[in-house]
Order: structure tokens, then sequence, then C-alpha cells
């Protein structure tokens, strides 16, 4: 499946940190930025999402909220998260359901890099997946489509 700008979000419920499961319904009537990732604690991964957490303050004020999500499971992102101080939740989607549904994963199966902007109601405003992934969507871009959004 391949889902893109205009359509519904698939719905999902994935355990993340801080010891829930988080899940697309709780978003509901505010943006949510997805931000599909290969692996904890890898180069560029590391880069980006210390990227999205030094600028939170800027997703916060469009009323957005950041999760990521990738494979690995809740133990390797908490001990990912904390050694970095992410103060948005890292989701586990090991069986790669979710990953899936939005078509992030690549011809081998492994999740691409790649950012969705779903809005209050559910539907996605803003689709980007990378085909090779050593470069990742900067908060700049993100914050000016967040504010393209009718709150």
């Amino acid at each position: 499946m391949n889902v893109g700008v205009g359509d519904r979000a698939p719905d999902f419920t994935l355990p993340g940190t801080g010891g829930r499961d988080y899940s697309l319904d709780e978003f509901a009537g505010h943006p949510l930025v997805i931000a599909f990732y290969p692996g904890d604690d890898t180069p560029v991964c590391t880069k980006q999402l210390n990227s999205y957490n030094d600028d939170l303050d800027q997703f916060t004020e469009l009323d957005a909220q950041i999760v990521g999500i990738s494979a690995q499971d809740v133990s390797s992102h908490e001990a990912f998260a904390g050694k970095h101080g992410f103060e948005f939740p890292l989701l586990a989607d090991p069986n790669k359901v979710v990953a899936a549904a939005y078509g992030t994963l690549g011809p081998l199966g492994y999740p691409r890099r790649s950012v969705f902007i779903v809005d209050g109601s559910g539907i996605i405003r803003y689709a980007h997946r990378a085909i090779a992934g050593l470069t990742f969507r900067p908060v700049k871009e993100l914050v000016a489509e967040l504010e393209r959004l009718d709150h």
C-alpha cells in the first residue's frame, strides 16, 4: 500500500517509550509528524532525531506532536531515547506492519527513512519517502508544512 497526500492515515497502535502504547487516534485534533527511521543509534537516524528534539519547541508552538517509528523493540528505543534525551515517543514496529501500511518498506523489506504529517482530522498532508537513507527532512521544511495546515 502506498498512501499519500490526501489519503486517510492508516491507523496504528504500537508500544513505545514511556511504558505505554500509542495510537493514531490519541493525536486526533492535532497535527502529527510521523518519522519512520531505519534504526536506533545509527549515524543518520541519530542526527535526524536529535535535530527534531533540539527544535521541538518549533513543533509544539504549532500544536504538533512528533513520534518516531522503527522496527527495534521498546528496550532498544528506551536506551536510544535515554542516551539522547528525546522528549517525544519512539514506537516499536518489529513486524513492520505500520511501516508497510504507510508504504515505507524498500524492496528488501527494510524500512526507508520517511516522514508524514497527518492533520488533526487524520488526513495525510505531507509525505516523503527517501530513496537512499543518507539524508532526512529538515525541521525548517516540516515546520513550513505544518504552518500551511488549517488549525
